[in-house]
């Protein structure tokens, strides 16, 4: 038996290295650094994203090399100990070295990015699911150890267990398909999940009343989980829900969902856009922790999910639209903006600004991690292929 799993093992990694050199025009395609060594030795800790960001100018297609084989079972097979070839005019193979650890090396496994990510999802609607309506000793805010009063849970039982969220953010898309870009509106919700006023944005939401936009979803963001101890008995009107954790603090009017036992896949692999999107579609449509701009490892939202062709571990690269500016050597220095007609304007060249790779996929909407950057990213930054060289 024995024998035969070592037989099997030096098969895959022969096909693997083997399928490695067949693509190698293509891997060279891809760009491989100028200063890269002619071999590496892949260690405990390394992912596919790491290795290929070392070698490669374009680390999210390092996988694509590999899936272009379809003879190889599982293309993510390497381990600490092989070798990564990167000589003879920059073909790239793995060659089986001293295995040191059992456990292949894995594009980005969960662990690398978990406690960056941001417990987030996007719903349709809340406005029937549980609510908080008080807390112990008719607190503000309440945490671990704490109890929290729910209404909407008469049937609920000692032992069953929620999710406590907030709805925080109102994301909507308003269509022009005859301009440039779409427009994309971002409102905060106050505790009972009702839009605040947005004094920056109060001319256009006149302008563009929400009968001419599209919902894209309502943000709701993990704040806690909680045990129901009691439901609504002896004439109480609300459950009691004891708290577990001591992260953000429940207040009222916080929702209640079933908890979700894996909210993330266990391991990412980058690739592309599956398809197109026209330019303006794809945007940055928000920061995690209502912040404006991000940098890495920040969670930002993005206007493109699954009805786009948008999935897990799909990368884009994040741009800074450029500016139409009047040309002041022809139009003369002091003239001003407004007097310039848009098409008598000079449209600058859009600025790049990073790497989002998507974690989080819903329909209309999805999240990403920023992977890499040169400058903040802000919301109402366009995302393109990641190759787009402008």
């Amino acid at each position: 038996m024995a024998s035969m799993l070592q037989r099997l093992s030096q098969g895959l990694r022969t096909g693997v290295a083997v399928a490695l050199l067949t693509v190698a025009a293509y891997a060279g395609a891809q760009g491989v650094r100028g200063e890269h060594p002619d071999t590496y030795v892949v260690v405990r800790g390394d992912t596919l994203w790491g290795i290929a960001g070392k070698f490669l100018q374009r680390p999210w297609l390092w996988p694509e090399i590999w899936q272009a084989n379809p003879q190889i079972q599982n293309p993510h097979l390497i381990y600490p100990g092989d070798v990564v070839s990167l000589a003879y005019l920059n073909r790239v193979a793995v060659d089986p070295g001293p295995r040191q650890d059992a456990q292949p090396i894995n594009a980005i496994p969960l662990s690398d990015v978990e406690a960056f990510l941001k417990d987030l999802r996007v719903v349709d609607g809340f406005d029937h699911l549980p609510y908080v309506v008080g807390l112990e000793e008719d607190r503000l805010r309440a945490t671990q150890g704490q109890v929290a009063y729910i209404r909407g849970l008469p049937s609920a039982q000692p032992g069953q267990r929620y999710a406590v969220v907030r709805p925080t953010v109102r994301f909507t898309r308003l269509d022009r398909s005859g301009l440039c870009c779409d427009l994309f509106h971002k409102d905060d919700l106050d505790f009972r999940g009702r839009r605040t006023v947005d004094f920056q944005q109060y001319w256009t939401n006149v302008v563009t009343p929400d009968k001419g936009h599209e919902l894209l979803g309502f943000e709701l963001q993990r704040v806690n989980v909680g045990t129901i101890t009691r439901g609504e008995v002896g004439g109480i009107q609300a459950s009691t829900l004891l708290l577990d954790e001591t992260g953000r603090e429940v207040r009222a009017g916080d929702r209640l969902i079933a908890v979700d036992a894996q909210p993330y896949d266990l391991q990412f692999f980058p690739h592309p856009p599956r398809q197109q999107t026209d330019y303006g579609v794809a945007r940055v449509i928000g920061v995690s922790d209502m912040l404006h701009h991000g940098g890495p490892r920040d969670v930002i939202a993005l206007s493109v999910g699954s009805r786009d062709g948008v999935d897990n571990g799909t990368v884009f690269s994040i741009w800074r639209e450029g500016t139409n500016t009047v040309d002041r050597v022809q139009k003369g220095e002091y003239r001003d903006e407004d007097t310039v007609f848009f098409e008598n304007k000079v449209r600058l060249p859009d600025e790049f600004a990073g790497h989002v790779m998507v974690f989080r996929t819903f329909e209309k909407m999805s999240y990403g991690l920023v992977m890499d950057s040169v400058k903040p990213t802000r919301i109402g930054y366009h995302l393109k292929h990641p190759d787009a060289p402008y």
